[in-house]
């Protein structure tokens, strides 16, 4: 085939993608007003789990199944976006890893919603002016975000669903060389997990902490000597250029995040639960509480303590994460 026959072919292709798009979206609604009138969530995270594993099996290439997970993402943040005017609220400002991490898992056809703080995301839900939060729990680098472990022991907030974001820093600046640089804006987070390379190749810079990287990168766009630690995200907003890629000092740099909901998802039979209680600060209490995992075979995958509520006299609180 030559050019103009290959063209005449996709353009054939581009009529049938169109019209299965939209018939598959019309199914999607129909489910969408059947969950609605009884009472139950759209966003339905185990039924997308299930249709891109099903559309990985089904993959043939050359398009890859990132490729595939991208695509599909949007197809169905439009569908979502149609069947209800959802709000998701998240820690920002916008092109924080968080509002990243929030457009990985939804789409961009949704609204969204930045909020100053975690109390906050957690008050949007709450009080029903948000139907999901996005809020970061652990980084592999700088571990628990215990702010978020706190939250969750006077709120009746479900975890939903989990993100994980390969964080990916790089350092955004005006300057053409790092040898020009006299300041250095970053999030604690961020610098904590660029420490290594921040001595090594920006010893004498003085450094400035920041709300977030959004900030940022805001802060270096307004000076021609400054840079920031932050994402492509920050970068592509405030238009500060990339100076340096992939700066992080641990290669396999993730965070995970939360997605908070009203509502628990249906039972998959491959889950991770997550689990909060507290024990009395005495001898033994510990060991006691874990017993039963040990019991029934139930396999931990994270153990995290968190700060005693002074309410509640000598009481500890853990966080247990598992798979059942």
């Amino acid at each position: 085939m030559n050019i103009p026959e290959h063209r005449k072919a996709i353009d054939r292709l581009d009529g049938q993608i169109v019209k299965l798009l939209n018939e598959r979206t019309k199914h999607i609604l129909a489910i969408g007003e059947i969950k609605l009138k009884a009472g139950e969530e759209i966003y339905a995270p185990h039924r997308e789990r299930a249709v891109l594993n099903r559309i990985f099996r089904l993959n043939p290439g050359p398009i890859t199944n990132e490729s595939l997970r991208a695509i599909y993402r949007e197809i169905m943040s439009s569908a979502l976006s149609l069947e209800k005017t959802l709000t998701v609220a998240y820690l920002g400002p916008e092109a924080t890893f968080t509002h990243q991490a929030a457009i990985r898992r939804f789409g961009s056809s949704l609204h969204y919603s930045p909020q100053k703080t975690i109390a906050d995301v957690f008050s949007e839900v709450s009080k029903n002016r948000a139907d999901y939060g996005v809020v970061p729990v652990e980084n592999s680098t700088e571990g628990v975000v215990t702010h978020t472990l706190d939250m969750f022991v006077d709120s009746d907030l479900k975890i939903v669903s989990q993100i994980v974001l390969p964080v990916q820093h790089c350092l955004l600046s005006k300057s053409r060389r790092r040898n020009q640089i006299k300041k250095l804006y970053a999030h604690p987070q961020s610098l904590g997990q660029c420490r290594g390379w921040v001595q090594s190749h920006l010893p004498r810079v003085e450094i400035l902490e920041t709300s977030s990287n959004a900030r940022s990168a805001e802060f270096a766009a307004k000076e021609q000597d400054s840079a920031a630690i932050a994402g492509v995200l920050a970068a592509e907003k405030y238009g500060v250029p990339i100076l340096e890629q992939d700066i992080q000092d641990n290669a396999a740099n993730a965070t995970r995040f939360l997605v908070l909901g009203r509502q628990c998802s249906p039972a998959t039979g491959n889950d991770r639960t997550s689990v909060m209680f507290s024990i009395m600060d005495r001898v033994g209490a510990l060991y006691r509480a874990l017993a039963p995992f040990r019991r029934f075979r139930i396999n931990m995958t994270k153990s995290s303590r968190a700060p005693a509520n002074a309410r509640r006299g000598s009481i500890s609180f853990l966080s247990i994460a598992m798979v059942t």
